[in-house]
């Protein structure tokens, strides 16, 4: 059954498969059994009428049944019922062979091959209207002497087309086990899809609460301390601090634009982002090893440290070179920001360190580690190292 939103080449694949199995076999039936009251009304039969308008009606009937599904009747009334089309079929085959009603017997040879289901009885009743059928028309021909006697080849066909009876069966059966597994690639496709769902709705939330949860904390315990230098007449120091509120909004804003813009870029591969921030940035990037399949929230936590660690380093040292190194390792995926420092005296030590504080944060969830300070003397500069597991 189609849903919304669900593939429906399945149900247009299944309009064939009901043409075939409910349209085709009754129309088949019905054809058959009209020809053959009209047949039999035009040209009256001269010898055992009353038989062959008997053996009509029951034909007519089981195939008439033959045209409904028989699922839920046992194993030995289905047999029954094919034995029956099957037997009456091969009568009519000898004491009316002139008319369409020759048919019933071929028609109960694919039946028995469609509708049961153990091979044994479906050859069972194929060798029994065979055999009915060439007893009958022999007695019919030579004892009995009814009219029309047919070719005698053609009373050894009878049992041929239970083999498209059985093709159609398994084709039906092949059918409907493919459509079983287009619905269950369905179910499973729209599992995964909410599943995708809710952990980028997780991830954008970790974003939300990383970039405005640090900067709003700050600004309102800078305006609670302005607040409180305000009531003891410290308006300097309160004005100060409004300052540095100011200053956390505006870091806010930019942290929110650049968690945005890697919102955006992470359907890119990493290292392409990440070569694209540090050309956007006048920065060096090279890329090691052999770039694999990463998980989106290592990827995200990649690219934000990438974003802070080149945003640091332009506030903090401005006019220093900054290189990225992002390297593949089997189990690890590492991120190296180094730059060369400013000038002597004149290193920017402003900001509020919430970003970085975020970052690690970020890392100890995923199971890595971040590390952030001045390179060892008595090389200059500041190294952010980030290392987490692929």
């Amino acid at each position: 059954m189609n849903t919304e939103g669900e593939d429906t080449a399945p149900a247009t694949a299944g309009v064939a498969p009901r043409f075939g199995d409910e349209l085709l076999r009754p129309f088949v039936v019905a054809a058959i059994s009209v020809i053959t009251v009209i047949e039999l009304l035009e040209r009256a039969p001269l010898r055992f009428a009353v038989v062959i308008w008997a053996l009509t009606a029951v034909v007519i009937a089981v195939g008439a049944a033959s045209a409904f599904p028989w699922r839920r009747l046992r194993d030995s009334a289905q047999f029954a019922l094919v034995s029956v089309f099957a037997v009456g079929g091969a009568l009519l085959f000898a004491l009316a062979p002139n008319t369409a009603a020759v048919g019933f017997v071929f028609l109960a040879s694919t039946t028995a091959g469609e509708k049961l289901a153990s091979r044994k009885a479906v050859f069972a009743v194929a060798g029994i209207a065979t055999v009915v059928t060439m007893v009958a028309t022999r007695i019919a021909g030579s004892l009995l002497h009814v009219p029309g006697e047919p070719v005698w080849w053609l009373t050894l066909a009878v049992g041929l087309p239970l083999y498209v009876g059985v093709a159609r069966r398994e084709r039906s059966h092949a059918l409907a086990a493919a459509e079983f597994a287009a619905q269950q690639n369905r179910r499973a496709a729209a599992s995964e899809a909410r599943e995708a769902a809710l952990e980028e709705r997780s991830r954008i939330a970790r974003e939300i609460h990383d970039v405005l949860g640090h900067s709003l904390s700050g600004i309102a315990l800078q305006l609670d301390m302005a607040d409180v230098l305000l009531a003891g007449g410290r308006d300097t120091d309160a004005g100060e601090a409004v300052r540095r509120a100011r200053t956390l909004a505006v870091s806010g804003i930019g942290e929110t634009r650049r968690a945005i813009q890697a919102l955006r870029e992470d359907t890119l591969p990493l290292a392409v982002t990440v070569s694209r921030l540090a050309d956007g940035s006048d920065a060096g990037c090279t890329v090691e090893g052999e770039p694999g399949e990463v998980r989106v929230e290592v990827a995200q936590a990649v690219i934000r440290t990438a974003q802070e660690a080149i945003t640091n380093a332009h506030r903090h040292a401005p006019g220093a070179e900054v290189n990225l190194v992002l390297r593949y390792e089997d189990r690890l995926i590492r991120l190296t920001v180094t730059d060369t420092g400013a000038p002597a005296g004149h290193r920017d030590e402003s900001g509020s360190g919430m970003g970085l504080v975020g970052m690690r944060e970020r890392a100890s969830l995923l199971g890595g580690t971040l590390h952030a300070g001045p390179l060892e003397p008595p090389a200059r500069g500041w190294t952010v190292r980030l290392e987490l597991p692929r």
